[in-house]
Order: structure tokens, then sequence, then C-alpha cells
């Protein structure tokens, strides 16, 4: 079996008493970082067998790690933080998983983009997630396309490119169109600014972003 394991985004208390009796469990944890989920486990006073899994190795080791789940072992998949898949390595070993006849289930927990809509006041009853945009090519068919989606849009983006994406969203989808920008949620430093395209990229012209960002944008009206 495999189980798909939500690690902390931030506050380790959201480290689910669930997620810990799976890695405690598993006969081996898939790690996009093993050095970063190692940390995790050791804090939390676990031990597991580490395998890297990650966007540079997931098709090499795919087959193999697919071969050992079929023969009865049980693993978890886990991402640096959030839940894989999301905007993170695991699509490809769920579908070869069920391909296979594997069981697959994924346990409940943090991911950014759920608070981030939540806490934007912008509607989320229907909503588009988009994650990173290209960084070249398709990027600007990409932002066309957002421009007119009528339901609210979420964006994963760096603290590098913050600027250049929120200039970005206001040139193609106006300077007054409602925006809400978060970022180290959960963390000490959480913060999250609303306001339109304008205001929102004005404040971060005046306070150079740090942190990992979730840009939540309005609707076309």
């Amino acid at each position: 079996m495999l189980t798909v394991v939500p690690t902390p985004i931030g506050n380790l208390g959201d480290f689910t008493p669930r997620a810990m009796e799976a890695i405690e469990g598993a006969d081996f944890v898939l790690a996009e970082d093993t050095r970063t989920t190692g940390s995790l486990l050791r804090l939390k006073g676990l031990e597991a067998r580490l395998r890297a899994f990650h966007a540079h190795n997931e098709h090499k080791v795919l087959e193999g790690v697919v071969a050992d789940l079929v023969s009865g072992a049980s693993a978890c998949l886990c991402s640096d933080a959030g839940t894989p898949a999301i905007s993170d390595p695991g699509f490809l070993l769920v579908r070869a998983c069920i391909e296979a006849g594997v069981e697959v289930q994924c346990l409940p927990g943090a991911t950014a983009f759920v608070p981030a809509l939540v806490i934007s006041g912008l509607p989320c009853d229907r909503f588009v997630y988009e994650g990173f945009l290209p960084h070249k090519k398709g990027r600007q068919t990409r932002l066309k396309a957002l421009a007119d989606e009528v339901r609210t849009t979420v964006l994963y983006e760096s603290p590098h490119r913050i600027i250049k994406l929120m200039a970005e969203l206001e040139e193609h989808c106006g300077p007054d169109r409602p925006m809400s920008v978060s970022r180290e949620l959960s963390k000490k430093f959480e913060e999250t600014v609303r306001g339109t395209c304008k205001e929102v990229r004005a404040h971060f012209d005046d306070h150079p972003p740090k942190g990992e960002f979730v840009v939540v944008v309005g609707g076309r009206p």
C-alpha cells in the first residue's frame, strides 16, 4: 500500500498523529529531500528507512518502487512541505500504483493554498488552482486566460518572482482586480495582504518579499 502523507508547511504542530503512525508502520518512506524529511522525523522521534523520490529521479526509480509495493511492501510518500502531488512530485507514482493494483490512500493535512484561499475574503465556492505558472513558454497564454477567468484563481510563487507576477497580473487583469497575497503561512511571520492588484503590488514594492507566496486573484466581474 502507498500512503500519501502531508507534512507541515511551517508549524510542526500540523504534523498529525495519524501521519506519524503511518510513517512508523511503513517499510520505507519516499522523500522529496531525505535531509528535510529526516530532520522532521527526528524532531518527532521517528525512525524510518528513507528513499529519495523527487522531480529529477521519479521516472528512474518509479518502476522499482511500484515493484516493491506490488510484492507486498508498504510505503509513505512525503514532500518537503504540504501535500505530495500538489505542485510537488507524486502524480506519476499514484497513477502507476493504481494501474498496478496497489492500494493508495491520501491522509488529510497541511497544504498552503487552502488557508490562503479561505482567508483571502474572495469567493471560494468555485475556484481554479494553477500552482506555479511556467517561467517562459506558455506563460503569457496562461496569464491571458486567467484574466478572463470568472472563478477565483490560486497561484504559487517564489519570493524571487513574486514582484514580476504581481506586475503581470495587474497588466492583464487590470489594476482594480481584487487580490490577496499570503506568505509564511502557519509560521511566525505569517502575513496576508489584501486589496486591488495595484495596492498589493505597491505594498511589496515597499516591503521586500520574503518566504513562499500564495496569490489569490478574484475572478473577472
